[in-house]
């Protein structure tokens, strides 16, 4: 269930910042996908955006809810356990079959070692299976644990679950991209990509919440609000 009609770098190899691995990918979109799709996908994201869900995204300041959730080992993970060691970096997926998850798990898996120095830690949420989660573990290796959100509750909780809207799950269906697989639910929820900075009361440090898929905060950018 990944988007192969991508070309990729070699998992764990791209040394680029995500701004110039996005700006590529972006164009083998405009030069492989079919204009009408790139206008639904286009239209997704302005109407996410106008919706007015973004005050709903937890913001700085908030009170991040705890949670616990299983890794892609089936192994529970808290965050009230991770707090107590340091700062937490938390970063919500949409999928393995999204290329620019696949990007932003591959850097941040890069950064690790410097979040690691600034007493952090690092965790992936997303809304798929653990067996999905492990499938994606086994192809990109990450040094941190890739948490099963399911039913998106704990993206919900940030204000951060939405329904892909039908016109959306048609293209999705086409393209190979079963999300009631993935996900183990017929809701057809996603969550917007978000990176959070957690204190260790719990408290949000740094939010970043997009609702167009292609963006994502770059790693320096989370390390420097880290330390």
């Amino acid at each position: 269930m990944k988007w192969r009609s991508l070309e990729e770098s070699t998992p764990g190899n791209d040394t680029r910042s995500l701004h110039e691995q996005f700006a590529e990918r972006r164009d083998l979109i405009a030069q492989y996908v079919p204009r009408e799709i790139q206008a639904v996908h286009a239209r997704v994201v302005t109407d996410l955006k106008a919706s007015g869900m973004a005050e709903r995204f937890l913001s700085v300041g908030a009170k991040a809810p705890a949670f616990e959730l299983k890794d892609h080992n089936g192994k529970l993970v808290s965050s009230v356990d991770l707090l107590a060691k340091g700062r937490l970096v938390i970063f919500f997926l949409r999928g393995r079959w999204d290329p620019f998850c696949c990007g932003q798990l591959e850097a941040m898996n890069q950064a690790l070692p410097r979040i690691v120095e600034a007493g952090g830690s690092l965790v992936a949420v997303s809304p798929q299976t653990v067996g999905q989660s492990y499938f994606m573990a086994d192809q990109h290796n990450p040094r941190f644990p890739l948490l099963s959100d399911a039913g998106n509750q704990v993206a919900r909780q940030f204000g951060l679950a939405y329904r892909v809207p039908e016109e959306q799950q048609a293209i999705y269906r086409r393209a190979f991209v079963n999300l009631p697989l993935a996900n183990g639910d017929e809701s057809w929820e996603l969550p917007v990509p978000a990176t959070y900075i957690l204190d260790r009361d719990g408290a949000v440090r740094y939010a970043s919440a997009n609702p167009d898929y292609m963006e994502r905060p770059e790693p320096e950018e989370i390390l420097a609000n880290l330390k």
